[in-house]
């Protein structure tokens, strides 16, 4: 098995957590993979393709690294609809600053549909396309446990949100409180769904 991760610190991080000589780790473009043609049975690419400048090379070549009829499958957030823990923040956020609605992963990346996902694999040439909804339900303590990664600074909404000045972070804070289905005991139930895509590598 071979991962491929653009950040070195990455790749070393994951090589070292990984105890399994079998996994090889490398830094290195997933639009430029370091392999040979058709080496590999499958190729996979998870939460990442919508973050690449360009994701049918990309798909071209996962499908080049594997061997003629092999597998290549990628997921996606569904950021617009049922990746709730998003969905609901940048909902609320937008209702108090229609300005956030460009940092919103839904309008940033409107390329997690399956509406376009289906035709950007079927414009890489795989073959015996399927999308499918992959759901996960994450479940939340209370509202400190759903609103504390948020204050990370890390990444689009953590990042808007430190943005603020304190008493927009609170407004925020609190229409979200309103807006998530708690439950009598105060914990918070919501769904996380990927669409998930996979295909074939062109026959030879």
């Amino acid at each position: 098995m071979l991962a491929v991760d653009r950040s070195t610190a990455y790749a070393k991080a994951a090589a070292k957590a990984v105890a399994d000589e079998r996994a090889k780790f490398l830094a290195a473009d997933a639009q430029a993979l370091p392999v040979g043609e058709g080496v590999f049975h499958a190729a996979v690419s998870g939460l990442m393709l919508n973050f690449v400048p360009d994701p049918r090379r990309t798909l071209q070549e996962m499908a080049w690294a594997v061997e003629s009829g092999g597998m290549v499958a990628f997921y996606v957030w569904d950021y617009a609809g049922r990746m709730e823990m998003m969905r609901h923040f940048w909902d609320a956020a937008v209702a108090l600053d229609p300005g956030a609605r460009a940092r919103d992963e839904a309008q940033r990346f409107p390329i997690c549909r399956p509406e376009a996902l289906q035709p950007l694999a079927i414009a890489a040439r795989l073959t015996d396309v399927e999308t499918r909804g992959l759901e996960v339900p994450t479940e939340f303590r209370d509202f400190d446990d759903y609103w504390t990664p948020f204050l990370s600074g890390e990444g689009p909404a953590p990042g808007y949100c430190a943005s603020l000045e304190e008493g927009h972070r609170m407004r925020l804070r609190d229409a979200l409180r309103a807006r998530l289905p708690v439950q009598p005991d105060g914990s918070i139930s919501l769904i996380a769904r990927a669409w998930a895509v996979r295909g074939r590598a062109p026959e030879a």
